[in-house]
């Protein structure tokens, strides 16, 4: 079948191609409601679909924001298993759609070249997470287009990046087992990586453990991959160990699951034997039972902030900027943390 073109519209709708032109870029105010009725009219009868190819030679612009989510651990697992990264994807997309972009998702390997991706996809902006000041992050500044990064501590004038206070969310994670009267406290943790997310909630751990004049004990320091298997092999060696341990902060909601169906298995109880507090309040965390204790952000908000500034720069309405915006993190108590008296 032959594609419908804007002269297709513009013959059936009795106007000018540069009428149909004007609507299809979201210019109606340059055409009359007269107009505007006829060519929407044309374009239904017509089953017209948008060209975005040709727009894209023709405006230089795809209209195609990428988001990149690098596997920095040697594992093979689906994008989108995690839900913080569902959630997150929500929040940008919601906002880039409103604005007539289009989301391209994708992983890279851990170790290959983002800059394939962002030149061969002609993509207008990108976010990308979790990246670490690695060989490959030097080739991001070759890129022309305006770049996020979320959960990264790059600290470089060259990107936008949008974070939480990571060590303040260990730290208050902490503090609120401290307050509930713990005082032998384990962390299960992702793989601790210089000036990486998981290392800024590990120091925040041992910040509140200081302060309290609590001794730091490293063989409750529980170190993997940050996923549900890796928490349901923790919260077994927990119990195995059958340490005075009573509490246990855990720096990702998936992992903390995985320790409670852990504990579970050795026939210990959460909160009753062992209490549990997560981190990022994934949408699960409110329907899991016993329903999560956690350090709350507002994830989709993060997303929503990282399109924002995309779209913002695209359209000229601000200056690329190199700063760090910080989102508000708080704890949210539900039942997987019991008070015990000292």
């Amino acid at each position: 079948m032959k594609r419908t073109t804007i002269k297709d519209v513009a013959e059936k709708a009795g106007v000018s191609a540069a009428a149909v032109s004007y609507v299809l870029n979201g210019r109606e105010g340059k055409v009359s409601e007269e107009t505007l009725a006829k060519i929407l009219k044309a374009i239904e009868e017509l089953n017209y679909i948008p060209d975005f190819s040709a727009r894209s030679l023709a405006s230089k612009r795809s209209s195609l924001i990428g988001v990149v989510i690098p596997q920095t651990e040697d594992q093979k697992r689906l994008l989108l298993e995690n839900p913080f990264y569902s959630d997150l994807i929500c929040g940008i997309e919601a906002k880039l759609r409103q604005h007539g972009y289009h989301v391209l998702i994708s992983g890279v390997e851990k170790g290959h070249s983002y800059l394939d991706l962002t030149m061969q996809r002609n993509l207008d902006g990108a976010v990308i997470m979790g990246i670490y000041q690695e060989s490959f992050y030097e080739e991001l500044k070759k890129v022309d287009i305006p770049i996020v990064l979320i959960d990264s501590y790059i600290n470089d004038d060259s990107f936008k990046k949008i974070r939480i206070d990571d060590e303040l969310g260990g730290y208050l994670a902490t503090k609120h087992l401290i307050e509930q009267g713990h005082t032998n406290i384990g962390l299960v943790t992702g793989v601790i990586r210089k000036d990486g997310v998981v290392e800024k909630r590990y120091l925040g751990y041992k910040k509140a453990l200081s302060e309290a004049n609590l001794f730091y004990d490293h063989n409750l320091v529980f170190e993997g991959q940050v996923s549900y298997e890796y928490g349901v092999e923790a919260g077994i060696e927990i119990a195995k160990r059958q340490t005075n341990l009573t509490a246990v902060f855990v720096t990702s909601d998936m992992m903390a699951f995985g320790v409670i169906n852990g504990l579970r298995q050795e026939g210990l109880q959460v909160p009753d034997d062992v209490s549990v507090i997560g981190f990022d309040d994934i949408s699960l965390s409110s329907i899991f039972l016993p329903k999560l204790t956690t350090v709350h952000q507002d994830i989709k908000a993060r997303g929503m902030a990282a399109a924002q500034y995309l779209i913002d720069v695209l359209d000229g309405k601000q200056k690329p900027d190199g700063g760090v915006t910080l989102l508000p993190i708080s704890i949210k108590e539900r039942e997987t943390v019991r008070r015990i008296k000292r």
